[in-house]
């Protein structure tokens, strides 16, 4: 069976090819796996791909897979060395490795990538790939909060991250919509705020609602399957715990929590809500124990605590929020906002991990000796010059512009879309996002750009079809991008995407959303969205 070539498959394209003349390398039941110190992991993540044969023990009689560590090729670095003998997997780390049976995986017909099959032997041409990835941070938000997906959706999702060599899965775990972890201190989080009564269907101008009550969460033993599945195939779990805004279900399970002190439903729209939490000394200690369980479950570096999008005019009513101001000698609600941001900052710091927060973290002033620490990271969602200036305050940056990487975004111009969004974000405006501004380039700060990161927000993705629809194949030209960055036309992707990718995400079950536009399935008539430029 041959080849799709490389580079063309399940993208990020290689750095180095070399292709060799002589005969493939044959793999079936007669290849045997052996997996040296270190690779376990990747050995038993190719044990689970029953549709790849292979057998254990000793050298084989024809061919052998073979899988090691060479510490000198770097983190996540591969070298895939492939002749009629041998098919050689040496990685920087486990995890190259693991990337390296990515591009192995890659070279295979689209069956491979089915869970269950006929195939019998498969052959892969002779070459020698040598690859590594531009940024460390390759990563996808899931928004579980406005739409829950359950486990095992999440399960499924990360597979497909892995199959991309992706890297982050950011997991909006709460918004005002949903609270989805399990915090056994405080249970009422998930019984109240866990579910709502109804669903707006479509963008907050619809008339059109879904009288269910909508609702789900994780276990913390949910979530800990997550962390190891995905630990598994590489991929860190990043989760995010919304604060001072977008904290509603919060609010209403909780309503001493709020700035008013009245009681709220989980909020059953979308948009941003007015309510936020009261900037006391309780809604912090509530707050810190949350977090304590969080660390407990996510092992993960980097913990996100939201701090975007904050209407202050709760506390610019509030006596308690213009009481706390005075006392901490803050000018405005900007600076109680960043007051708040800031501790949890230190919290987290003073515990090894980094805080990670949307730009509007920036903003409301620098108090003397008491601003960021020099770990916190900006998510820069509103264009590229948060990131900007985050860079250049000594701070690290995942980049996520939402007028290219929010998924959410309509595809194409034109009224088949379905529940329309914001400005148009094609396959094309997606893959030509560059993560780096020449202003950070030139001014030699590049390497603050930890990486980039598309954000699937669910508002109006109700379902894992839809989800789909949104995420691809624009989460391909992410992850070439985020893997080897720019310096191939558009077009040459465009083309390998057609001819060796998309029978591959049809193999995987994936519901894509096609070049020609969306099918009748795929459209939502009559359900307004809202649609910018």
């Amino acid at each position: 069976m041959p080849a799709a070539g490389w580079g063309t498959g399940l993208v990020p394209r290689a750095r180095e090819v070399r292709e060799g003349d002589g005969p493939p390398f044959v793999w079936g039941s007669g290849t045997a796996l052996l997996a040296g110190p270190g690779t376990a992991g990747a050995a038993r993540w190719l044990r689970g791909q029953s549709v790849l044969p292979f057998q254990e023990g000793e050298r084989g009689n024809s061919n052998t897979l073979e899988l090691r560590l060479d510490a000198g090729l770097g983190a996540e670095a591969y070298r895939l060395d492939v002749t009629a003998e041998r098919a050689l997997i040496e990685g920087g780390d486990a995890a190259g490795v693991f990337w390296g049976l990515q591009t192995l995986r890659q070279a295979l017909p689209p069956a491979a990538f089915r869970r269950a099959g006929a195939l019998t032997f498969l052959e892969v041409p002779s070459v020698r790939v040598q690859d590594a990835p531009r940024f460390g941070w390759r990563g996808l938000l899931l928004d579980v909060a406005r739409h829950f997906m359950p486990k095992d959706g999440v399960l499924r999702i990360l597979d497909l991250l892995a199959a991309h060599k992706l890297n982050v899965l950011h997991l909006h775990l709460t918004d005002d919509q949903g609270w989805r972890m399990e915090v056994r201190r405080y249970p009422r989080l998930t019984e109240v705020g866990g579910r709502r009564s109804r669903t707006r269907v479509g963008h907050r101008a619809s008339p059109l609602w879904d009288e269910r009550p909508h609702g789900g969460w994780y276990t913390q033993d949910d979530l800990r399957e997550i962390v190891a599945y995905a630990a598994d195939r590489h991929i860190t779990v990043v989760p995010e715990i919304e604060l001072p805004g977008h904290s509603q279900a919060a609010i209403a399970a909780y309503p001493e929590l709020g700035s008013t002190g009245t009681e709220v439903e989980v909020w059953t729209d979308w948009g941003v809500s007015p309510h936020l939490l009261a900037p006391t000394d309780r809604v912090l200690r509530f707050y810190e124990h949350v977090l304590e369980e969080v660390l407990d479950v996510f092992p993960s570096p980097f913990i996100h605590i939201g701090g975007d999008e904050t209407p202050k005019d709760q506390w610019r009513a509030s006596a308690t929020a213009q009481a706390r101001m005075a006392r901490e000698g803050l000018e405005d609600e900007d600076a109680l906002q960043a007051w708040l941001v800031r501790h949890f900052d230190r919290w987290l710091a003073e515990r090894g991990r980094r805080m990670v927060g949307w730009d509007e973290i920036l903003q409301g002033g620098t108090l003397a000796g008491d601003g960021l620490t020099p770990g916190a990271v900006v998510s820069s969602w509103r264009g590229y010059e948060g990131g900007v200036a985050a860079a250049e305050a000594g701070h690290d940056v995942v980049m996520c512009p939402e007028h290219e990487l929010y998924l959410d975004r309509r595809q194409a111009p034109g009224d088949e879309e379905p529940m329309p969004l914001g400005y148009v974000a094609s396959l094309r405006d997606v893959y030509e996002v560059r993560p780096v501004p020449a202003r950070l380039a030139a001014a030699g700060l590049a390497g603050r750009v930890l990486g980039v990161q598309a954000n699937m927000w669910t508002e109006c993705a109700e379902s894992s079809q839809r989800v789909d629809y949104q995420m691809f194949p624009r989460l391909a030209a992410v992850a070439e991008v985020a893997w080897a960055g720019p310096g191939h036309p558009y077009e040459d992707f465009a083309e390998r995407l057609e001819r060796a990718h998309l029978p591959r995400l049809d193999a995987l079950g994936v519901e894509y959303r096609p070049a020609t536009g969306p099918r009748p399935w795929q459209r939502r008539p009559g359900i307004p969205g809202r649609p910018l430029g």
